[in-house]
């Protein structure tokens, strides 16, 4: 496969997926959608995919919208965001929903759609030099991309209304106080630390890992009762599976278990 906004390689099970437009910022726009919504179903058709780690070449890891295409015809600029809403929200449901854990790593600038994204991923870290900026009501636009759904699940609902309208940027260190992203680390090690939890998570049991993905994403509209039940349900699945035999084995004779993904 060839890409133009992203490149993309498989390395060791973990899906390595590269923001690749650092001269224009790296922003969300419909091809950036297009192919993230194809590496989604990649992700998720190829069982030797087992986690997926988002980075970005640059200065920023992304700009959010393309202001310069946004600003080129006021006649058009509601079926223009409709169109790339459609592709990155896509995207953004295929890589919330894999088994596969995603990893984010924030390097300089993250604005509108991207802190979303990175607020959608199941792990993320950030350089010490990272910023999140709302954007969107600086722009006199309404949110997209998840940001009225993940960002309350990150930082509850008090501060993500605070965060977009009052169009707030909050350095790395905030960033984490709030619980938006995992842990800062130094610019020069991001990468480093990033993929050595990448790898982390490609080593386990990558099926147990989507059913938990899933139980969380739904706990906050089911009742107590339905969502025991859909917790007994995920767990009754993930006990049919390789690696729940292969770790009750191992973990029940004192040693490490080795996970398949299977």
């Amino acid at each position: 496969m060839t890409f133009d906004a992203l490149h993309f390689e498989i390395k060791d099970g973990v899906a390595c997926i590269t923001f690749n437009q650092p001269d224009r910022g790296n922003p969300f726009d419909c091809k950036l959608g297009e192919e993230l919504c194809e590496l989604a179903s990649e992700c998720r058709e190829d069982g030797t995919i087992r986690a997926v780690l988002f980075s970005a070449r640059g200065k920023h890891f992304s700009v959010g919208g393309d202001l310069k295409a946004l600003a080129s015809s006021r006649k058009n600029l509601d079926r223009f965001i409709n169109t790339a809403t459609v592709t990155v929200h896509t995207a953004i449901a295929r890589f919330a929903r894999l088994d596969a854990p995603v990893v984010v790593a924030v390097n300089g600038m993250a604005c509108g759609a991207a802190v979303a994204f990175s607020a959608a991923a199941d792990f993320v870290l950030a350089s010490s030099e990272a910023k999140f900026y709302a954007a969107f009501t600086g722009l006199g636009l309404a949110c997209d991309s998840g940001s009225s759904y993940f960002l309350p699940r990150r930082v509850g609902t008090r501060r993500a209304a605070e965060f977009l309208l009052l169009n707030q940027s909050w350095s790395a260190d905030e960033a984490a106080q709030y619980g938006l992203i995992n842990r800062v680390v130094a610019p020069d090690t991001l990468g480093e630390t990033a993929w050595q939890l990448a790898q982390r998570l490609a080593a386990g049991p990558t099926r147990s890992f989507g059913e938990i993905k899933n139980l969380l994403l739904s706990s906050w509209e089911q009742p107590l009762e339905a969502q025991l039940e859909l917790e007994a349900r995920a767990i009754s699945r993930s006990a049919r599976t390789n690696d729940a035999w292969a770790g009750i084995q191992a973990v029940t004779a004192k040693q490490k278990p080795v996970f398949s993904g299977t």
